[in-house]
């Protein structure tokens, strides 16, 4: 099968309690195209960079399985740039620089060979960007999935909703949920949203794991208990790679195996913030992966008899 992601390949510098970094490598489509290759090597990107952007990532994305034909690299131009601080609870954030740079214009051309994709991903762009990529793909996805973000619903309401109207799988936040939905209960705004569009969402709550719904069904994936966590940043583009990954190599879209890509992504998002930025993406084996998944699997695996008096 093939996986298409679309979304940023950018650079950051990240401020926690833990420490602080100069620039270095991020975006969403560079940690969900790292952590599906953990499962998925037939990958392709759609992305725009300038001439700053080091070869070694490049490289390494291309030493992954990722197709990088749809990788644009604008000549004296700057890539897309992100500076955050995080507060010690570590769930909270400012901003402190944007530098849309090359993403500012950034148009998503499609190569010819990229046009029969079986899934597809769509990272944290502008709904205009995402809804542009759907529609420029002349055969449909087995399964199109898409995040977006607290400041698309601020300003570009009405072109979400669009967009909304033309996936599958929508992978957001709790606080996301109840800004878009205008409910405070979970379950009720995952009513809300799939009405939208969406059959499927999934909600993540960070330290508190995740929950995915489709129709009448529930799932709630445990998250891993973590002495330290380093750097939040990438936790859940790396969540939607793995994800996506999973779906990808397995080819099945079925709620029980929804279920286990969730535990998939979890296991990978959970490496990823104990390190900053991609570096421990990029230094895990596959065998640590696996080790991971199981941990996981014991948190929610249990025996129990039960007899009423």
């Amino acid at each position: 099968m093939s996986l298409l992601t679309v979304g940023s390949v950018a650079f950051d510098a990240i401020e926690t309690p833990f420490g602080k970094t100069d620039k270095i490598i991020g975006g969403a489509a560079t940690y969900i195209s790292l952590a599906a290759s953990f499962f998925e090597k037939n990958q392709r990107i759609v992305a725009v960079v300038g001439d700053d952007f080091p070869q070694a990532m490049i490289d390494t994305l291309s030493s992954r399985g990722v197709d990088l034909a749809g990788l644009q690299i604008k000549q004296g131009e700057k890539s897309f740039f992100w500076s955050g601080k995080y507060h010690n609870d570590m769930n909270t954030r400012d901003t402190l620089i944007t530098e849309l740079n090359v993403l500012e214009h950034f148009d998503p051309i499609i190569p010819a060979e990229y046009q029969r994709t079986e899934y597809l991903m769509l990272g944290n762009l502008s709904p205009q960007v995402q809804k542009l990529v759907v529609e420029r793909l002349t055969e449909r996805p087995k399964l199109i999935a898409m995040d977006t973000m607290n400041f698309w619903m601020d300003i570009a309401l009405e072109d979400l909703k669009q967009t909304l109207s033309m996936i599958d799988l929508l992978i957001i936040n709790d606080e996301e949920a109840r800004q878009l939905s205008g409910e405070s209960s979970l379950v009720k705004a995952s009513k809300v949203i799939r009405a939208m569009g969406p059959k499927y969402l999934i909600i993540k709550k960070g330290e508190h794991g995740a929950l995915l719904f489709h129709e009448e069904q529930i799932f709630a994936a445990p998250a891993l208990p973590l002495e330290e966590v380093f750097d939040p940043t990438g936790a859940g583009d790396t969540f939607a790679g793995g994800f996506m990954g999973y779906i990808a190599s397995t080819n099945d879209i079925s709620f029980e195996n929804m279920k286990r890509a969730i535990i998939a992504g979890s296991a990978l998002a959970s490496f990823c913030v104990e390190k900053f930025g991609t570096e421990k993406l990029t230094n895990i084996s596959q065998s640590d992966m696996e080790n991971r998944i199981q941990q996981f699997v014991s948190l929610a695996n249990f025996e129990m008899t039960y007899q009423a008096d």
